[in-house]
């Protein structure tokens, strides 16, 4: 068993991996784990939007205050998740060809990437309604291209989430009415509303 998840930074000391039912070298299994100095995008898919998310999170900072660019940064954020969504994810074990299984590894599930993703986009993003609209846009659409999937009841659970901050935010009511609104720009063009695919079963 993998104790470790791709992209973790081991340090000292740490454990690595656990034998179950049987004695391996310690040298053969070192040997068939890959080390780097630092995470890969070919390797952790959480790391590009990890570094999205950082870039739209200091946009939003009061000392920069660039809703614009945490909008950009929404748009390549949910092209990343459009192609993790139609992907198996959450497998976490390997089989030998007996269908056995032989390593079971820690794996984040679909989840925890729109967790990833969006939490603090939408935490520092509360009292923008560029930023609202736009993640508002990217759930409705998910939620639309996953639609018949479990991972499109995660999403709409999300964006359920996201109306209730809405509701509670410091926004005026008008605002918070264009807050609802989702629009791929962000503030550029006024869609009708969907708010009832959140509420969709």
């Amino acid at each position: 068993m993998m104790k470790c998840a791709v992209g973790d930074t081991l340090v000292e000391g740490t454990e690595l991996l656990q034998v179950h039912g049987g004695k391996i070298p310690e040298k053969s299994l070192l040997h068939a784990v890959r080390l780097e100095r630092g995470r890969t995008f070919e390797q952790d898919p959480k790391y590009p939007i990890r570094l999205l998310v950082d870039i739209a999170i200091r946009a939003l900072s009061p000392a920069i205050n660039d809703p614009t660019t945490a909008v950009q940064t929404i748009d390549q954020i949910e092209d990343l998740l459009r192609r993790l969504g139609s992907r198996a994810l959450d497998t976490g074990y390997a089989a030998d060809t007996d269908d056995i299984v032989r390593l079971i590894y820690p794996m984040p599930t679909w989840e925890d990437y729109l967790t990833l993703a969006f939490d603090e986009i939408r935490q520092y993003g509360a009292t923008s309604v560029q930023v609202l609209r736009r993640l508002r846009s990217a759930l409705v659409d998910l939620s639309v291209f996953l639609a018949g999937t479990e991972r499109a009841d995660v999403v709409r659970h999300y964006l359920e989430q996201l109306d209730l901050d809405i509701d509670h935010s410091p926004l005026d009511a008008e605002d918070r009415l264009r807050a609802r609104q989702e629009d791929r720009q962000g503030l550029g063009l006024s869609r009708p509303s969907t708010a009832h695919i959140s509420r969709a079963k």
